[in-house]
């Protein structure tokens, strides 16, 4: 019996002001994630509900779509992770919140402020069980993706991760978003800066679609072998002269460009 979906939202207006005030605050003040999030709700839920459809027409997506498992569940579960082997991915991924000293739901929490606001402020209809769940189930992925590609979560590591993104998911805010950052970033580090950041843009277009893989059950694999069956290129590979880490400011960057 296949799953019934339920008709899409109704169709929101398009807010390029709103949007570019909360680009503008954001680029002001990277760490305030709210002005993201604030940012994609302004553009509408257009890119949303054509990444759902990709996702519940195909087999992977229908199949996690039907059984609806709780990823945040398994992300949240500190022990289990800690018992998966030591080069797991699910390893790495406790590492990486250990690191930057972050909550698997942290991103969740964001979204849920912003959410309320919209509904509450500006009047959009809350999401049914099946799109909020896939919603859900896309933000928690943000960190994966942070462990999978190797990019890191500072400034350079944020807006490398964006243009990868945009190659996977698309979107009108997830382009805002990635051009607003190239070009801050491009103020300080020049054309170099574009051809690396292109370069992540490739590597995310030509590996799988990564919101249909089943996360729960790569965990306990291999890292390396999780990033061979996404198809995900090796980062050094793709970055010869390494992957950027680091902030704007920071003296070794251009060099590494170079």
């Amino acid at each position: 019996m296949s799953l019934e979906i339920p008709p899409p939202p109704p169709a929101q207006p398009t807010r390029w002001r709103r949007a570019l005030a909360e680009l503008r605050a954001l680029i002001a003040d990277p760490d305030d994630t709210d002005h993201a999030i604030h940012l994609v709700y302004a553009l509408g839920a257009r890119e949303f509900e054509r990444n759902f459809q990709r996702f519940a027409a195909g087999a992977s997506g229908s199949a996690l779509l039907a059984a609806r498992p709780s990823l945040l569940a398994a992300l949240a579960d500190r022990d289990a992770l800690a018992r998966l082997p030591d080069a797991s991915f699910g390893r790495a991924y406790l590492a990486y919140l250990d690191a930057n000293g972050f909550a698997p739901d942290g991103l969740l929490q964001v979204l849920a402020r912003v959410q309320a606001h919209w509904e509450q402020v500006e009047g959009i209809p809350p999401l049914d069980p099946l799109r909020d769940w896939f919603r859900t189930r896309t933000i928690l992925a943000h960190d994966l993706f942070h462990v999978l590609s190797d990019y890191g979560t500072d400034e350079l590591g944020e807006a490398t991760l964006l243009a990868f993104t945009l190659a996977q998911l698309g979107g009108r805010g997830q382009a805002l978003l990635t051009v607003g950052a190239a070009l801050e970033v491009w103020r300080e580090l020049g054309w170099r800066w574009l051809a690396y950041d292109f370069r992540a843009f490739r590597r995310g277009r030509r590996c799988a679609w990564l919101v249909e893989l089943p996360w729960e059950e790569l965990l306990p694999l291999r890292l390396d072998s999780v990033r061979r069956l996404a198809g995900l290129s090796d980062a050094h590979a793709v970055h010869p002269g390494g992957v950027l880490r680091g902030s704007l400011g920071d003296s070794h960057l251009s060099a590494a460009l170079g």
